[in-house]
């Protein structure tokens, strides 16, 4: 029955370390689809490529209600990755369309890239190397992570492993997470609080939530006047969690001295948006995610679940 079946995959990497993935892939489906543009795909790019399809892995792409209707054949939506908020989950268990995801795939490389940009911040990396290609040789000051308080909004598995890679730096750890408020413990060597003392006590502010209706916006002007003036933001989760006028204005008015940011509302981000060129900034393409081993581990685990509600069995990371 699978070489009766076709297959759309969006997610731009996908095979791109390992390419027995594709390979594999293609031999058990009877037709594969590849993302044509290399780009994050609107819901109206995606319909007319996933809409006689069987099964779907999906990178960030727009699936809404409307593509899930037209789709009168898809079984699956295998998403490479962890965030399902672009998907209307309510309407894929209306339809009976199975969802999947691949938890903890790529949590030790967004780690990396996150404490990456902490440490780019602190020491004015990208600003060291542009004046230095320049002919310029300044005598930068940077600020040492040592003894310095880094504040974590969330505390799953991504949360987890830059805690554990920060506790490396001698710098004290904050974490505010609903389990933990809740009667979990912190490991030793981090403190738990409340979101408002974390703000005001941290040096570095890192995201590391999920885009649902309580998180989208959280990052407004509000949250921002409650930060540690002069402290600096760092967002390797969702775009959507932040207000982005209002991170400019306190990048602008000195509240923020810095922030690091990989993900945006809009993917790829206007040319035009004033984040991408303001001084104070790192705006990196989305790619926490995207080195070898996170990259063959999502791809095995999409894969894997795919192919198994394709043949009618149960996957193993089911979102629905």
């Amino acid at each position: 029955m699978l070489k009766d079946m076709r297959v759309l995959v969006t997610a731009r990497s996908f095979g791109h370390h390992d390419p027995s993935l594709r390979a594999e892939l293609e031999a058990a489906v009877g037709e594969v689809r590849y993302n044509p543009t290399g780009n994050t795909l609107s819901a109206a790019e995606v319909l007319p490529l996933v809409a006689d399809c069987d099964g779907y892995i999906a990178g960030v792409d727009e699936i809404p209600a409307a593509v899930l209707q037209a789709s009168t054949r898809l079984k699956v939506i295998s998403r490479y990755g962890v965030g399902v908020d672009r998907i209307d989950l309510e309407e894929a268990r209306r339809l009976g369309i199975a969802v999947t995801n691949t938890p903890g795939a790529n949590s030790s490389s967004v780690a990396d890239l996150t404490v990456g940009l902490l440490l780019s911040l602190a020491r004015q990396i990208p600003q060291a190397v542009q004046a230095v290609r320049a002919g310029s040789w300044p005598r930068i000051n940077g600020i040492s992570l040592e003894g310095k308080t880094v504040g974590l909004l969330g505390f799953g598995s991504i949360g987890q492993l830059v805690a554990r890679r920060l506790q490396g730096f001698d710098a004290d750890v904050l974490v505010c997470d609903p389990r933990l408020t809740d009667g979990e413990t912190a490991p030793p060597g981090i403190e738990a609080c409340s979101r408002e003392e974390l703000l005001s006590r941290a040096d570095f502010v890192s995201l590391h939530l999920p885009a649902n209706e309580e998180t989208r916006g959280l990052v407004d002007s509000t949250f921002l006047a409650q930060m540690k003036p002069g402290a600096y933001l760092i967002n390797t989760a969702r775009g959507e969690l932040i207000d982005e006028k209002a991170l400019l204005a306190a990048l602008d008015s000195g509240q923020l001295s810095g922030a690091g940011v990989d993900v945006f509302t809009t993917e790829p981000p206007d040319p035009a948006n004033p984040l991408l060129h303001h001084p104070a900034v790192l705006a990196t393409p989305h790619m926490a995610a995207h080195a070898d081993g996170a990259t063959d581990a999502m791809g095995r685990a999409a894969l894997d679940d795919c192919l198994a509600v394709l043949r009618g069995e149960e996957p193993l990371h089911r979102v629905i």
